[in-house]
């Protein structure tokens, strides 16, 4: 068996799913319009935090971007219940990007499995290429799971 190539391209990337949970439509707006300058397609764009389980389930993201400070369910709540919908040992990675600066914040939001997190106002480069870095270990990642075959139910 020939092992899988270490060179992740544009194109392996372009292919992975995002999905956007923020409340505020012109945010979604704005992240949907760099992420298809950077070429990726596959976009899913929330306003409503109510539907992002649900979605998160029924086509499963290779990103989320998440906002954390939203009405009713907030993405605090959202990255609790990623957790338990994503299997052990899976890694599915969110990207935080809230207005809520504080330490407390960033540290509450990393515990909750988020993998990055960034301040708006963003940087849009600095956010792309935090995107294009967590897709990509995302698909190497997907890689090493395709190499090392079907794993056990949890």
């Amino acid at each position: 068996m020939t092992p899988p190539s270490a060179t992740v391209t544009q194109a392996d990337l372009a292919a992975c799913r995002l999905m956007i949970v923020d409340d505020e439509e012109s945010n979604v707006l704005l992240l949907r319009s760099l992420l298809e300058r950077e070429g990726y397609g596959d976009i899913v764009g929330l306003t409503d935090p109510g539907q992002a389980v649900e979605t998160f389930v029924a086509t499963p993201p290779d990103l989320v971007l998440l906002d954390l400070m939203m009405p009713g369910i907030d993405g605090y709540q959202l990255l609790e219940a990623f957790g338990r919908q994503t299997r052990p040992g899976d890694f599915r990675p969110v990207l935080v990007l809230t207005a809520d600066t504080t330490p407390a914040a960033r540290r509450r939001a990393l515990a909750l499995g988020a993998k990055d997190f960034v301040a708006k106002p963003f940087d849009v480069i600095e956010v792309a290429l935090r995107i294009a870095n967590l897709l990509e270990t995302r698909v190497l990642y997907r890689r090493l799971q395709a190499l090392a075959g079907p794993q056990p139910p949890a």
